[in-house]
């Protein structure tokens, strides 16, 4: 069959092993994900009453405007509602944007290792990828990044909080890249982890896209409302790019029942502070052990870290696994000798560090 050439270099998506199938290879009662940035306290209360009580009509089409949750959205973050954009996820607002504006001859812009799915879906457009080295704390080079930017850059990827790192990026800095990005540029700001960062040093991307019509601010509904099972994200910029995007955008890409979760999920303000706040303070506290134990991290600004390890990630993945944990190794994320650990519990995150400390006894 005549596919795209592109798809003969490139791999699909590769899930790691279910949690059963690794307490029936290592004969495990518990396993404790770590592993894919998942809420560890679930989602809001508020989200399972109303799925508890109410049989969605799974034989109709969901609403294709998302109507819903787009009034509610844009009263919550005073924008009109012909600047949001819907997706399954931001990953597929993702694969929206590379559809609608990378081809053959063009490329796009990224910090070296961050967010696959931006290279993933540019190569698979016909575009290339031009990779950005991050600093040495870990943070999006801008000034690097701008300078790399051609003719045929259509579009910049930025991740705020970066994934896998888990560093921002100052505001300052970054609208010194907006002033100097071209006009005819897209830049995207992937905040999936926004709602984990402190008020004081949030970006005010509300303003900057006023300023900017070429910038994009993508959110999700995965991670801190804990809805990643049903896939909801959006995107919020200037009406005349969101108009173009829903041109390439599924008529029904949102499930009935996503949209509902999320308009409820956002009102509960009490559920995002709670777990913003338990997962800083058991962050904080690990954070404490990695410094006890001389082990260095990147600062995360989101409900992960990276952790560097004396061995291999790869490695220190095994020894985890077997005892109970799933983390991330970092050689699979372009940083070796590493591990990506998702911030569980506390007790939890506990029992992680007596593990490690056994791995580093048993290791001199």
């Amino acid at each position: 069959m005549k596919q795209k050439t592109i798809l003969s270099k490139l791999t699909a998506y590769q899930q790691g092993k279910q949690t059963h199938e690794i307490k029936e290879e290592y004969g495990l009662e518990k396993i404790v994900k770590l592993a894919s940035n998942e809420n560890v306290y679930g989602y809001s209360s508020q989200v399972k009453n109303y799925l508890t009580e109410n049989l969605p009509e799974l034989n109709i089409y969901p609403d294709g405007h998302t109507s819903e949750l787009r009034t509610a959205l844009s009263k919550k973050l005073a924008v009109d509602e012909n600047q949001l954009l819907f997706g399954s996820g931001s990953e597929e607002i993702i694969q929206i944007i590379c559809r609608a504006f990378v081809q053959d001859n063009t490329n796009t812009v990224m910090a070296a290792n961050s967010f696959p799915q931006y290279r993933h879906n540019t190569l698979v457009e016909g575009g290339t990828v031009k990779e950005i080295p991050v600093k040495a704390n870990g943070e999006h080079d801008l000034q690097a990044m701008n300078a790399a930017i051609d003719e045929e850059t259509v579009v910049v990827w930025i991740c705020a909080p970066d994934n896998p790192t888990g560093t921002l990026i100052k505001g300052e800095e970054f609208i010194n890249f907006m002033e100097d990005c071209p006009k005819d540029v897209l830049v995207v700001l992937d905040e999936a982890y926004r709602e984990y960062v402190d008020v004081a040093q949030l970006l005010d991307s509300h303003t900057y896209i006023k300023n900017y019509p070429n910038l994009i601010s993508l959110r999700t509904f995965s991670k801190a409302y804990g809805l990643a099972g049903l896939r909801i994200g959006y995107g919020i910029g200037h009406p005349d790019l969101v108009h173009h995007l829903n041109v390439v955008r599924g008529p029904f890409n949102t499930t009935s029942v996503a949209q509902k979760a999320a308009t409820i999920a956002i009102q509960d303000e009490d559920f995002i502070r709670e777990t913003v706040e338990k997962n800083r303070d058991v962050k904080n506290d690990f954070c404490q052990f990695l410094d006890e134990i001389n082990w260095a991290y990147y600062p995360s600004y989101t409900n992960f870290i990276s952790v560097s390890t004396p061995v291999s990630g790869l490695e220190m993945f095994q020894y985890l696994i077997e005892n109970g944990f799933i983390v991330r190794p970092g050689e699979l994320l372009g940083y070796p000798n590493s591990i990506r650990i998702t911030i569980g519990n506390k007790e939890d995150m506990t029992e992680l560090q007596e593990i490690i400390k056994k791995f580093i006894e048993s290791n001199g």
